[in-house]
């Protein structure tokens, strides 16, 4: 399995980025993917995850309403759509995967099987 997140970048408050990840290798459809960002001196903390079962979506408090994680199940790749950026966004964001799981919840706060190399998102004016 492998993992390619990319569309991190400079951008002011206010404003907006599309991540993107690709996915390749998984051979059924019991896993979660998901956003995970970690910022200076902070612990990575799971952003936002969603079931490749049945589609079924988790985010953390903080960021429902600004980020909106989706598939293409066509292109195998996960996005997130993050709007109305702020400061405190600013971080090193990461796709991963997780084996046997269907409950995005869960499935993001279980130990990830799979990551991808992490993608720059900063915020500032």
């Amino acid at each position: 399995v492998q993992l390619q997140a990319s569309g991190g970048g400079l951008v002011q408050p206010g404003g907006s980025l599309r991540l993107s990840c690709a996915a390749s290798g998984f051979t059924s459809r019991d896993y979660v993917m998901g956003w995970f960002r970690e910022a200076p001196g902070k612990e990575r903390e799971g952003v936002s995850c969603i079931s490749r079962l049945d589609g079924s979506i988790y985010y953390v408090g903080y960021v429902k309403g600004r980020f909106t994680i989706s598939t293409d199940n066509a292109k195998n790749t996960m996005y997130l759509q993050m709007n109305d950026l702020k400061p405190g966004d600013t971080a090193t964001y990461y796709c991963a995967a997780v084996s046997g799981h269907t409950n995005p919840k869960i499935g993001c706060g279980a130990d990830m099987d799979y990551w991808g190399k992490g993608t720059q998102v900063t915020v500032s004016s």
